[in-house]
């Protein structure tokens, strides 16, 4: 692996690229990822990174988020119900089985589902690659025995990888990483099979930076989602852009929050003569279709291919 560059992706300036239409002809994409997860309350020891940013046993931490599974969520999916907002569910799969309520009423509203790992509490770092092609295919068929669907995203458990995880989540057919965020649109990734697509997520208007690591107001939290949205659309009518709010139903949906973030949703929804409400699978699916060949294309007039994918081995 180059430790300056790992080239997953090229460099591609933002301006001058040919011009991306959402559905519609609408300017923005925009999704909602609610993580859905689940984390143990003492689990095994990585050597890379501990379990809770407490010493485990961590019955503060692994209660907080116990309260966003059994109170935050479905104050969160009222919310979404009552403006027609269907979520892409950044799973913990092992969710499926201790809370499966919270999957069959997701499921009943249309919302999807990508992989979040197993528990967000057992980490990518130092698994081989035998122990994360178990944990993809696992992820694969119990979403599908649960919900039906194929699932098509994948966002590294508490944002761990290995070397070899895009060239994996691409081997078995996902079409879009939340891991990478280096852009404001969809871009291709280079990885030895498929059409894997970096799709924006973000960190900067995600709730667990907003309160855990800013600790805003949630006005202002609220105040920044506004501001973020309307740059992203006003270069949206020039080519296309995504916005995704990736949210956590134990920060987000406190009863001091909750209004606050209804909102900036109020406030995006009052464009939506320019906005495609999608979903993460919905946005990767358009992209690769009618966009991929043309960003290839024009990378490679602009000199800009490096060629290769990310990594050099699977180490």
């Amino acid at each position: 692996m180059n430790r300056s560059d790992p080239n997953l992706y090229d460099h591609w300036p933002y301006r001058d690229r040919p011009k991306i239409v959402w559905p519609g002809g609408k300017a923005l994409a925009f999704w909602i990822a609610p993580n859905i997860e689940f984390y143990e309350f003492d689990p095994p020891v990585n050597p890379s990174r501990p379990g809770w940013p407490r010493p485990a046993p961590d019955v503060v931490g692994y209660s907080q988020r116990d309260w966003g599974n059994r109170v935050g969520h479905w104050r969160l999916q009222d919310l979404l119900d009552r403006h027609g907002l269907r979520g892409s569910v950044s799973l913990s799969i092992g969710l499926i089985d201790h809370h499966p309520e919270i999957i069959e009423a997701a499921n009943a509203r249309g919302w999807e589902f990508f992989s979040h790992g197993i528990y967000n509490t057992r980490y990518s770092y130092g698994m081989d690659e035998a122990q994360e092609r178990a944990v993809l295919e696992d992820s694969i068929r119990s979403v599908e025995a649960a919900t039906g669907q194929r699932i098509r995203g994948y966002l590294a458990p508490a944002l761990t990888h290995t070397a070899r995880t895009l060239d994996l989540i691409a081997e078995h057919d996902f079409w879009y990483s939340c891991d990478l965020f280096q852009d404001d649109q969809p871009q291709p990734l280079k990885t030895r099979t498929g059409r894997l697509v970096s799709m924006p997520y973000s960190l900067e208007v995600n709730d667990v930076i907003g309160y855990s690591v800013m600790g805003l107001d949630p006005w202002r939290y609220a105040d920044i989602l506004k501001r973020h949205f309307d740059q992203l659309l006003a270069e949206g009518r020039e080519s296309g852009t995504v916005m995704c709010i990736p949210l956590h139903a134990y920060l987000v949906s406190q009863p001091h929050r909750i209004q606050a973030f209804e909102s900036a949703l109020e406030h995006i929804l009052g464009h939506s003569d320019e906005v495609w409400f999608a979903t993460g699978s919905e946005i990767a699916a358009h992209y690769r279709e009618h966009c991929w060949d043309q960003t290839v294309a024009d990378i490679q007039r602009r000199g800009l291919a490096t060629g290769g994918h990310g990594f050099d081995d699977a180490a």
